[in-house]
């Protein structure tokens, strides 16, 4: 049955200029319609709130946080955001239209994807999150529903309805947004999300798309979140024999449980993937999985596999115990006040001993009932819906409803028009009692900041002296400055002075102080290489393992910067000590031709040097410098001599 033909939207006309044709999907948050906006005659995506949520001020802002975030992405891999704007309790983002399909509903009908798809399909989007990364806002909502692919090939990533700014305060205290089998897990046990949880999400749809399933299934959504907890995501190559060790590393390295560990965007991960494929055959690259596992194999799929939602975070002290919840025991029956006791040991069941007394106790407990009823039906009303109404429009409604206005406030909004109602109290679809008054609050429209001057001010306080402002920190990069002290802001973007909306993200250039050249300590003790750079401003750090080296025993034989390296006061060297050369034997050359004796010297590992004697007319060796049978330091040279006639 077609379901859109219930959906009271269609066929209708939003905000009188977007014509609502059909249902395309229902989300955790919103509903998406194919619609045409009869001003510029285009076919668009709509995307509107269940209006259950709408009447939530919080929702309403996050929501309309896409809008704000996309908006300033222009990435031919970003569904693109035309206009935004409320009518009536409907909420809505009007976006480009991608006709053809979701990763979903290709991993739904084909399985498993051989890895040249997958990495198809991953590159792109890894590129759309890499240009918001750098932009400074994390998804926090990345999966297969939200991958789309055109009918011309195009992959393009949708829904950035949880977008954050990098660095803001993204920690909740109970809750969590986001999809179970994507999460990350500082997602679910600290509330935390920057560009790692994207890349952990990255991490899932790959594995996902190489082996037709998810790596953490459970019953529950607590057993999901258990296992993102305290389980790694398994190598693909476990349920896909053949896979390559270069897929596995790459599923492993996004998925790390530890985020540090991670790579640090999607910019690096768009990289490491790159430098996998570029490792892979053809054969690797097409190889057909054996048997795909179908996620609807048990029946139709539902609209949404993976609906976004609400979850609880887990506090750190309750990880151990995010297990699935016990069988539920049937509660012990207390005696209500005035009846009989239930029957138990030792007592007869209450229908022997008084029949009478049952039947009363339900007519009385009737009577109380529908005595309630009757009073509380004709004493409340519940406050009709008025967000995004004029303040004439909602007094107007209200009184219709039997209400009054009580005082009206007004604050700033990105939402709602400057003049209309932004939210209510009690709220929309609230009961309250008959004539009682409505609190409403009015839109003052947005709220304009300016970006303060941060240059020569430590990070810490760079960043304080944003949140105090409304802004939010975005990407912070590192450089050398010879004229701003080490950990000071250098500048921003956008720069002082410059009008932006609250929680918009401001990327900050941070100094590294002035530049260090890194000396060469190759061939000094230990002592004496520590010595030279920390009086350089450097910290040393000495290798635990030695190496084979020309340089002398306990002499260092390579250091983790080279010689004329910039690094920063306080970076870290690392030494690496010698263990002295390693000693080879030396071929017996005596009798074979020059070319012979030098193609096997060489292969030895020993550099050759020939020499000959006046008059010379031969071409066989007469003499070797290093005896052969004997051994000699690996790299060192060997003279061969070819003696005259």
């Amino acid at each position: 049955m077609d379901t859109t033909l219930q959906d009271p939207l269609v066929g209708q006309l939003l905000d009188g200029r977007y014509r609502v044709d059909a249902r395309i999907a229902v989300g955790g948050m919103a509903t998406v319609y194919r619609a045409v906006d009869i001003r510029l005659d285009r076919v668009l995506a709509l995307k509107v709130m269940h209006p259950s949520l709408a009447t939530d001020a919080t929702f309403v802002e996050r929501f309309i946080r896409e809008a704000k975030s996309v908006a300033r992405l222009s990435h031919p891999n970003v569904v693109g955001v035309f206009d935004q704007g409320a009518d009536g309790a409907y909420v809505y983002l009007a976006m480009e239209y991608v006709a053809g399909c979701t990763l979903r509903d290709v991993l739904r009908e084909r399985g498993a994807l051989q890895p040249r798809a997958a990495l198809d399909i991953l590159e792109p989007v890894l590129a759309a999150l890499g240009a918001a990364h750098r932009a400074g806002f994390v998804h926090r909502d990345m999966k297969p529903e939200n991958v789309l692919i055109g009918d011309d090939g195009r992959v393009k990533v949708a829904d950035f309805g949880l977008v954050r700014a990098v660095g803001s305060a993204t920690q909740t205290t109970g809750a969590v947004l986001g999809t179970v089998s994507y999460l990350a897990p500082e997602q679910i046990e600290h509330g935390t999300a920057d560009t790692r949880a994207d890349v952990y999400a990255c991490g899932v749809v790959l594995y996902e798309m190489l082996t037709g399933g998810k790596p953490h299934t459970g019953d529950t959504p607590a057993q999901v979140l258990y296992r993102h907890l305290n389980t790694d995501v398994p190598a693909p190559s476990a349920a896909v024999p053949g896979l390559a060790l270069e897929l596995d590393e790459l599923v492993a390295g996004a998925t790390a449980r530890n985020a540090d560990v991670r790579p640090h965007d999607a910019v690096d991960l768009l990289a490491r993937t790159r430098e996998a494929r570029a490792a892979l055959s053809d054969e690797q690259l097409d190889l057909v999985p054996p048997q795909a596992r179908r996620e609807d194999a048990a029946g139709p799929a539902a609209p949404s596999e993976d609906p976004t939602s609400v979850i609880p975070r887990v506090l750190p002290e309750h990880t151990s115990r995010l297990t699935p919840p016990p069988p539920v025991a049937v509660p012990a029956v207390h005696p209500t006040p005035g009846l009989p006791p239930a029957p138990g040991p030792g007592r007869a069941p209450l229908l022997s001993r008084g029949p009478l007394l049952v039947v009363a106790a339900v007519l009385l407990i009737l009577g109380i009932g529908t005595g309630v009823w009757y009073i509380n039906s004709g004493q409340f009303t519940r406050v009709p819906a008025v967000l995004g109404q004029t303040e004439a429009e909602a007094t107007k409604r209200l009184a219709d409803a039997g209400l009054d206005v009580g005082t009206t406030d007004r604050a700033f909004s990105e939402v709602y028009e400057r003049g209309t109602v932004m939210d209510t109290d009690p709220a929309p679809g609230e009961r309250i009692r008959g004539n009682g008054s409505v609190k409403l609050t009015l839109s003052r429209g947005p709220e304009v900041v300016k970006v303060p001057n941060l240059r020569g001010k430590p990070l810490a306080e760079a960043k304080k002296l944003l949140e105090q402002e409304g802004l939010a920190t975005g990407v912070v990069t590192n450089t050398f400055s010879r004229s701003v002290p080490q950990g000071a802001v250098i500048g921003s973007d956008p720069e002082p002075g410059t009008e932006r909306t609250p929680d918009s993200a401001v990327a900050l250039v941070v100094s590294k102080g002035a530049p260090i050249d890194v000396p060469d300590v190759t061939g000094e003790s230990v002592a004496d290489a520590t010595s030279t750079l920390q009086e350089a401003g450097l910290t040393v750090r000495v290798a635990t393992e030695r190496i084979d080296s020309p340089e002398d025993a306990g002499t260092i034989a390579a250091q983790s910067l080279a010689e004329g390296s910039r690094a920063a006061k306080g970076d870290t060297i690392t030494l690496t000590v010698s263990k002295g050369p390693k000693m080879v034997a030396v071929p017996d050359v005596v009798g074979a031709t020059v070319d012979e004796a030098r193609e096997e010297l060489e292969g030895a590992g020993f550099e050759v040097k020939v020499e000959k004697s006046f008059p010379y007319l031969g071409n066989t060796v007469a003499e070797q410098s290093v005896d052969g049978g004997s051994t000699a330091a690996e790299g060192s040279t060997i003279t061969i001599t070819i003696k005259g006639l």
